[in-house]
């Protein structure tokens, strides 16, 4: 259903007879579907790199790098694994890229996206300059690896509710990265991170008219008092949606997300992609099976 459709009828959802917005959602065909992943961050403290820098893993006997990793998804069941490029090594050139390609697909593991942590919130124009320079050149280096969703960040809620300017300037980087993104066919998805509301995020989307623009959704980043609302109204605009075994109130509180509710909510919004866990509580290794067969339980009785 087209988007003057859709508000010429009588079914609308609350979100929209709220408020019209000025970007359509996703446009998706077929029925809801979802394929598992297993983000990298769910493993943080094993890898060998944290940031270009060299990182002292956890001393258990269990530290691995991104091929381990996927290895790691193999034996797990995953359908793809999240490869956040916080720990590939410094100076990664297109030979790694190429060879990690290859080792996922005879794996049998699809590469679902990497993440990047970008702050366009910067005021030096210097160093703005120099974070769209960054994303720009992972958006290529996904392209290589075959991975089709780069996570990027919009800043925290203090910081776009500081002023209008600062919300301008964020749509403005995300945009001309954006161009790099459509070049190289590789998605954008704005994580709510950073305690960012749903309100703000749908404002950022607003201001990026990109069909190769989205949300990445991570159930566990909303701060507020029915973080389930925020989650329904920014699943049409979901390329790409991570599942965290817990929420937090406005006061950052944590408490049992529930995983068959959020599974319903994408099946009603017509989503289809991948759904990864991001693991970042104690003791993954024991952990990370058990809430993942609970995420695919969901995501299956749906």
């Amino acid at each position: 259903m087209r988007r003057r459709q859709f508000l010429g009828s009588s079914v609308l959802l609350p979100i929209f007879a709220n408020r019209l917005r000025g970007r359509e959602p996703v446009q998706r065909t077929g029925d809801a579907r979802f394929r598992s992943a297993l983000a990298a961050y769910s493993l943080r403290d094993y890898f060998s790199y944290m940031k270009e820098k060299e990182n002292t893993p956890k001393n258990d006997g269990k530290s691995i790098d991104m091929f381990k990793f996927i290895d790691y998804c193999a034996t797990l069941k995953c359908d793809a694994a999240e490869l956040t490029s916080y720990f590939f090594p410094p100076n990664v050139d297109d030979g790694y890229l190429l060879e990690l390609r290859q080792h996922a697909f005879l794996s049998g593991i699809s590469i679902s996206g990497t993440a990047i942590g970008n702050d366009f919130t910067v005021n030096d124009p210097a160093k703005l300059a120099s974070e769209v320079e960054y994303s720009n050149r992972w958006i290529k280096r996904a392209a290589v690896l075959g991975a089709p969703h780069v996570r990027i960040f919009a800043g925290t809620a203090q910081q776009l509710g500081e002023s209008k300017q600062r919300m301008h300037a964020i749509g403005d980087s995300v945009a001309t990265i954006a161009k790099t993104a459509a070049e190289n066919g590789v998605f954008l998805g704005i994580e709510n991170h950073g305690g960012i509301s749903s309100a703000q995020l749908l404002e950022v989307m607003d201001r990026v008219q990109s069909d190769w623009v989205g949300i990445n959704l991570d159930t566990g980043n909303f701060l507020s008092t029915d973080p389930y609302a925020d989650m329904q109204s920014c699943l049409p605009y979901a390329v790409n949606v991570q599942f965290k075994p817990s929420l937090r109130t406005p006061e950052g509180k944590l408490y049992a997300a529930d995983f068959t509710r959020i599974a319903t909510l994408m099946k009603k919004s017509g989503y289809r992609g991948f759904v990864a866990l991001e693991y970042e509580e104690e003791n993954p290794y024991e952990r990370i099976p058990y809430w993942f067969e609970k995420m695919e339980t969901a995501l299956r009785e749906a």
